[in-house]
């Protein structure tokens, strides 16, 4: 009879746990969809490509650095918004933007919230490419997690 109740009690435990793991596991994809949700998605019937010169490097703060990058840039008499990759992902890459860059942009042109922006596909700086999103619009550091 011990050796019965005993049995249950880590019958029961394994059950709240196997329980446990399955909301946290339900937790984890349902905020991964909803953080993917918020994020504009990339867009092959408006890509575009345009020459433009950098008007400011929009840094996210210190301690920030799984953020996104932003350019303003100009091109004639249009700015745009411009958004990059998270700041981890540019550094990594070696890449650095200033004020007065002149650069050769292939991205989406989307909306988000209203306001218009280009998702970043490829950024051409003098010799330099930098590669943010593979030939269907999917960041390319995603797979380097």
């Amino acid at each position: 009879m011990r050796y019965a109740s005993e049995s249950g009690a880590l019958s029961g435990f394994r059950n709240v746990l196997f329980l446990a793991c399955l909301f946290f596991y339900g937790a984890t994809l349902l905020a991964q969809r909803s953080q993917d949700a918020g994020s504009p998605k990339y867009n092959l019937e408006t890509e575009t490509k345009v020459n433009a010169t950098v008007e400011e490097v929009k840094l996210p703060p210190k301690g920030s650095a799984k953020e996104v990058v932003h350019l303003l840039i100009k091109n004639g008499t249009e700015t745009a918004d411009v958004y990059l990759c998270p700041q981890s992902f540019l550094g990594d890459m070696g890449m650095s933007f200033s004020k007065g860059d002149e650069i050769t942009l292939t991205g989406s042109k989307v909306k988000q919230d209203g306001a218009d922006l280009i998702l970043a596909r490829e950024v051409v700086k003098g010799a330099d490419k930098l590669l943010l999103r593979d030939d269907q619009g999917h960041p390319v550091w995603k797979g380097r997690r």
